[in-house]
């Protein structure tokens, strides 16, 4: 018995975590204006940058990595309020606080799903954008390399903030203040490993280091943010 309510359990999980993970690229896909947004302002963002500064290409390169990185902040930093606010707003949250399935399964869905909108065609576009900075095979590898292994961290500490905001009047902006100071360990290793390759030197320690946050972000921050928003339930 007991062996088999622990495999309900676990079902009942990845369960959660599937129908969440579903439903919200379901709704995401319904709004593709607000998907557009977030690419356009990324894209916007990594090409004028280029124009506004200087065509001269070793400082192109030697910027290039920490305005990829901010850039690709920046735009998972824009969709975060929407992660758990609509739900709130149609009483979904609620449900899903009630509903037999534990909670931090369904939050690892949503944060899943945010990170499929907002992360991946980060991730994907990287390459291309790297090309007006000038950077080589090497380094653009590196950097789809870091920014697979941040990005994730984004949205993962990034739904803490927004569990913590959830109805919060002026949210938007708390949730910048809490989430920003994190973010910055991310950025510097991220845009550090491309430096890093750039220089001549190992790239290992960085990609560690990122890979290790992201470990420690997947499995703690699916249970901060559910206890976050049984809170604000409350």
């Amino acid at each position: 018995m007991g062996a088999r309510d622990s495999d309900d359990h676990d079902g009942g999980g990845t369960d959660a975590f599937a129908w969440a993970l579903r439903r919200d690229l379901a709704i995401a896909l319904r709004t593709r204006s607000e998907l557009a947004v977030q690419l356009l302002f990324y894209a916007i963002v990594v090409t004028l940058f280029p124009l506004a500064t200087t065509p001269e290409r070793n400082l192109l390169s030697t910027m290039g990595p920490g305005v990829l990185w901010v850039a690709a902040l920046l735009a998972a930093l824009l969709s975060l309020p929407r992660m758990f606010a609509l739900d709130q707003a149609d009483g979904s949250l609620e449900q899903m606080a009630l509903s037999p399935w534990p909670l931090p399964a369904i939050v690892s869905g949503k944060i899943a799903a945010h990170w499929l909108v907002t992360g991946l065609p980060v991730v994907l576009l990287s390459p291309i954008a790297a090309l007006q900075y000038g950077l080589d095979g090497t380094a653009i590898a590196v950097l789809v390399a870091g920014l697979a292994l941040g990005t994730p961290v984004l949205s993962l500490i990034g739904a803490i903030g927004a569990a913590l905001t959830l109805g919060v009047r002026g949210g938007g902006s708390l949730l910048a203040l809490l989430v920003l100071p994190l973010y910055v360990p991310v950025l510097i290793f991220g845009a550090g490993a491309v430096d890093a390759v750039r220089g001549g030197l190992a790239v290992d320690a960085n990609l560690s280091l990122l890979g290790a946050g992201l470990i420690v972000a997947a499995l703690g921050a699916p249970f901060a943010a559910a206890a976050a928003v049984r809170i604000a339930l409350d």
